[in-house]
């Protein structure tokens, strides 16, 4: 849910107490609509994310830095010139709005302080980053000329405005509740408070309804306004009050990063790609029914061949006898163009090329659902994906299949597969797609090991390092869980894992990526398990 003005006053409260003061030790943008803000604070690091992202925008402090692109975008670098190494001097709300003033105080020439501003404008679409200086604009994340914009433009030199905002009454004022009586509406409850009150959107008119016990979505009423006051008063002194790490609601106003917009992308294609291979089957199940009637074709070419003597050649448009197979009558159309002997021949022929044709269809049938298996691995990979290098591994392979045509892009820093430690102390690794499942188990695993993968169903290699020792019952069943966990059937229950001897795994010449054929294996059924956090080296 999107968050408003009045929800950003919790949230400017617990950057202040945590990060004013600090300094600025490094600028990352992950994205086109992300800056992130590494803090340096005195025995703690704090990463401070701006978002841009309709409708999620928003500032807040998040655990671990996101993974940065190869080269930083252009506004990057300027934020990296203008204020790294600077100290945060203030983080301020402008009224009620959903607008922060962030100012950096910065050494500039001669030795002397000069204060650049990072004004965060969350505004749906129109949301936006701009560095400010003296009140003239240094930069900004989206760049608006007078072709998009006759009220506002926000351009390098250009004098910074306020974006526009409509008068509304401010729950700061003396006179607030009774400027909020003489309004009329005919609207609904929710929409008359967003459309009156000062820094009210969705979540705090729901709220207010909610503690005033009325229904957001029924009319108005003047009977209604004292228990309104009253909840807009709790609902004004809790968000002063309320400290944000212990915000029992917080979680429907909790803000999810976007996706990366090639998640969604490559999603769509394997989709699609899934779909065209099962409507091919579809098609070539009809072929394969129509060509599995090759077999009377040979039956009445065997019968021809046996009574040939007892007929004329372009005698007749057809013969009946008794199926030598049978003994049932079986009816004999002949070309009275041909001889006896060449419709023979000709029978023979109809039957080969029914029968060729019946083993190609069969092969492109399992082609098919290879090729299906295959996405499907993908598509697992996919969705346990959770940095740049991951969805650049996917990408690579989605090129070599040519399901997409080969891009240009900066090479990211090599994928790793997860790490986990099994309670005796065994390392687990996890390969999250299938360039990293083949790296996993053909380079990085050592014969000894055991590799888990589950049966006829798409997952992650698991491999358990052993070395020398012989790991235990528990250390396999844990390993076995998290294989589950890490496949599609990761929602399901008593899923078939299969386990062996790395040394017994083999990498057909020329397989698709993640292929593996595999002998010695055991099978062991488990609830799958996947970690709640994926940070390397937990026992879970």
């Amino acid at each position: 849910m999107p968050l408003d003005g009045f929800t950003f006053r919790p949230i400017v409260r617990d950057l202040n107490e945590k990060i004013l003061g600090g300094r600025i030790d490094k600028i990352s943008q992950p994205n086109k609509s992300t800056i992130v803000l590494s803090i340096r604070q005195p025995g703690q690091n704090f990463y401070l994310q701006i978002s841009t992202s309709n409708p999620n925008s928003a500032a807040f402090l998040i655990k671990n830095p996101i993974e940065n692109p190869a080269e930083p975008p252009i506004f990057c670098m300027v934020l990296r010139k203008q204020i790294e190494n600077g100290k945060i001097g203030s983080i301020r709300q402008n009224g009620r709005d959903r607008l922060i003033f962030i100012d950096i105080d910065t050494i500039g020439a001669g030795g002397m302080i000069s204060t650049k501003t990072l004004a965060c404008e969350f505004m749906g679409k129109y949301s936006n980053i701009i560095l400010i200086e003296d009140g003239l604009i240094l930069d900004a994340l989206k760049k608006i000329g007078a072709h998009q914009s006759r009220v506002r433009m926000i351009l390098p030199g250009h004098q910074y405005q306020l974006p526009p905002a409509n008068p509304k009454i401010d729950l700061d004022s003396s006179n607030w509740f009774e400027e909020l009586s003489n309004q009329t509406s005919e609207s609904t409850l929710q929409k008359f408070l967003i459309d009156h009150v000062a820094g009210f959107g969705t979540p705090s008119a729901i709220e207010v309804c909610r503690i005033a016990e009325l229904d957001p979505n029924s009319k108005l009423f003047e009977r209604d306004l004292p228990t309104i006051k009253i909840a807009l008063e709790k609902y004004r002194d809790r968000i002063e009050t309320i400290d944000l790490d212990s915000l029992f609601d917080w979680a429907k106003f909790f803000y999810t990063p976007p996706e990366p917009p090639e998640r969604d992308q490559f999603s769509k294609i394997i989709r699609r790609e899934i779909s065209r291979c099962k409507n091919k089957i579809v098609k070539l199940e009809k072929e394969l029914e129509s060509a599995e009637n090759s077999e009377i074709w040979k039956i009445k070419a065997d019968n021809l061949l046996t009574y040939q003597n007892q007929f004329k050649n372009r005698a007749d448009r057809s013969v009946t006898v008794q199926n030598i197979y049978d003994g049932k009558p079986i009816e004999i159309f002949l070309d009275q163009r041909l001889t006896i002997a060449e419709n023979v021949q000709n029978l023979y022929k109809k039957y080969d090329k029914l029968k060729r044709g019946q083993n190609f269809i069969a092969e492109q049938i399992s082609e098919c659902r290879r090729e299906i298996d295959y996405l499907e691995s993908i598509e697992t990979s996919l969705e346990t994906s959770q940095n740049l290098s991951e969805l650049d591994d996917v990408r690579r392979e989605l090129e070599s299949g040519g399901y997409i045509p080969k891009k240009r892009v900066t090479a990211q820093k090599k994928s790793i597969p997860l790490t986990f430690k099994t309670e005796e102390g065994m390392e687990i690794l996890v390969g999250k797609n299938n360039s990293q499942n083949d790296r996993l188990t053909f380079k990085i695993a050592s014969s000894n090991d055991f590799w888990f993968h589950t049966k006829e169903i798409p997952g992650s290699h698991v491999i358990l390092r052993c070395g020398n020792s012989e790991p235990s019952d528990e250390s396999i069943l844990y390993a076995a869980r998290i294989a589950a966990g890490f496949s599609k059937a990761s929602d399901s229950s008593n899923v078939p894992v299969d386990y062996t001897r790395v040394k017994f795994l083999k990498k057909p010449n020329g397989s698709k990526p993640g292929f593996v054929i595999f002998t010695h294996q055991k099978t062991i059924l488990v609830d799958p398990f996947k970690p709640i956090h994926l940070n390397s080296g937990d026992f879970l």
